[in-house]
């Protein structure tokens, strides 16, 4: 997938997201309340600039067009839109601050979030020069995405005309596709758009319906029907989390498209990756069934994340390949950003390597003392020309593909990524872990990685072997028997 040369718009509600890593190991005498120790800080661009920030990260090229603040969180989320590359057409406002949200996360929690904001609609003299910046901004676009938080840029105002009627206005008459993120109970400020995205909950509402409730299957495809015919939109696309999503189209079938998750770390900005996605698909000219499923994949990259984290264009084509294939098998750049992620949760990592040829109980004995030495167990498995070199012309006796598949199969393997090099030093340095294991038959003084794991705090531990067990041991059994 390559999205190079593909222009998308984005218009709506941008944000500075704020998190605030922290261990929480008591609770307050004051009150009973849990003491948070602060650790990390970092902050993300959101809401619209969070789709567009995906936008950048899959190699399109994101336009945003928002309000910002003239103080310090405005300053901030300029800046990491310029490192992302996008090309941002904020207006400033000298009285209205920058949406913050700052959350306070807690061993991979979230336990308080703070939101700074103002939510009425926009001054005039606010809205016409932001209009006046997304009209420059829309020719050479391949799509249009209208992000609605709620925060005021997409309201509509008490007089004059509504952005989001004179966008999807101006793009219909270019024959560009507008996406909508909706917010609120005010969808005919959408009318026409081509297709909009909401959530079950946001569905729930727009229906009258309880969002606890549960619809039966014909219910929800009468009332999504109607929500089309009634605002004019060619299509709806509804998010269900785990329940994956159901594309709605004028004349055809509803599509249900079953979710694609590894596991579940914060659901924060799976919307803004999902209507990213979409839209860069649908600017590319893929059908909208082929643009869904690629969508779906990038959400379920996005929901093992923490925090309101873009995917990566090797993170969506890794998920692509993996839709029926390995979900735990990593290439190195997606393994790279998935470590950090785990980091920011204050999570131990646990390395381990070989070539896993056979599977046998010493494999699932040092498999099991590796998993109980920290929180995530990432697997160096030697590809087939490394297993060639070592073991020599007869081996492996399964292809890298099966071995990672059978090593992913096991509990506790978090990670498996594939290294070509006659030893893992290289894949050591690159994963830095708290713990490297090797089996007892080595001493820490030839453990490869051995001295750097150290130097970075890490220790080596040598695990327990199981008597008599071994690949070698193996073929030369299956050898003698055909003989």
């Amino acid at each position: 997938m390559d999205f190079n040369g593909i222009r998308v718009l984005v218009v709506g509600d941008v944000m500075l997201d704020h998190y605030i890593a922290s261990r929480v190991e008591r609770i307050s005498p004051e009150a009973p309340v849990p003491v948070a120790r602060v650790g990390k800080r970092w902050s993300a661009p959101g809401g619209a600039a969070n789709v567009a920030r995906n936008l950048a990260r899959i190699g399109a090229q994101a336009r945003l067009a928002g309000l910002a603040g003239q103080d310090e969180a405005g300053r901030a989320l300029r800046q990491e839109l310029a490192a992302e590359g996008v090309e941002e057409g904020l207006t400033l406002s000298a009285t209205r601050r920058t949406t913050c949200k700052t959350r306070v996360i807690a061993q991979g929690q979230q336990l308080l979030r703070l939101d700074d904001e103002q939510r009425d609609a926009l001054q005039p003299e606010e809205s016409a020069a932001l209009r006046e910046k997304a009209l420059a901004l829309l020719p050479g676009c391949g799509a249009v995405v209208l992000s609605d938080y709620g925060k005021g840029v997409l309201l509509s105002p008490s007089e004059g005309e509504s952005l989001c009627a004179l966008l999807i206005a101006a793009a219909r008459r270019e024959h560009i596709p507008v996406l909508v993120d909706p917010k609120g109970a005010d969808w005919g400020r959408y009318a026409g758009a081509q297709c909009v995205t909401p959530n079950s909950a946001e569905f729930a509402a727009i229906c009258g319906r309880d969002q606890h409730a549960r619809l039966h299957r014909r219910e929800r495809e009468d009332l999504a029907g109607g929500v089309r015919e009634e605002y004019g939109f060619e299509r709806l696309l509804l998010t269900r989390g785990a329940r994956g999503m159901i594309l709605f189209e004028k004349d055809r079938p509803p599509l249900y498209i079953r979710a694609a998750m590894r596991e579940v770390a914060d659901v924060s900005g799976a919307g803004d990756t999902v209507v990213a996605t979409l839209a860069a698909c649908v600017a590319k000219g893929l059908d909208w069934e082929r643009s869904a499923r690629i969508a779906n994949a990038a959400a379920g990259v996005a929901v093992g994340k923490m925090g309101t984290a873009p995917v990566s264009l090797a993170e969506l084509n890794q998920a692509l390949r993996e839709e029926a294939d390995n979900p735990k098998l990593y290439a190195r750049p997606a393994l790279l950003e998935k470590i950090e992620d785990w980091r920011r949760r204050n999570e131990s990592i646990v390395f381990t390597n070989g070539c896993f040829d056979l599977l046998h109980p010493g494999h699932v004995s040092l498999i099991r003392q590796c998993a109980s030495l920290g929180d995530r167990l990432v697997v160096g498995l030697n590809s087939d020309a490394s297993v060639r070199r070592l073991k020599g012309p007869g081996r492996p006796i399964q292809n890298e593909e099966s071995r990672a598949l059978l090593l992913a199969a096991l509990q506790g393997v978090d990670a498996v990524t594939l290294f070509d090099e006659d030893t893992p030093l290289d894949l050591i340095r690159m994963v830095r872990p708290d713990v490297l294991v090797k089996g007892s038959d080595y001493t820490e003084d030839t453990v490869v990685g051995a001295d750097f794991v150290r130097a970075c705090g890490g220790r080596v531990h040598l695990a327990d072997l199981v008597k008599g067990c071994s690949t070698t041991n193996l073929v030369r059994s299956m050898n003698n028997n055909e003989a």
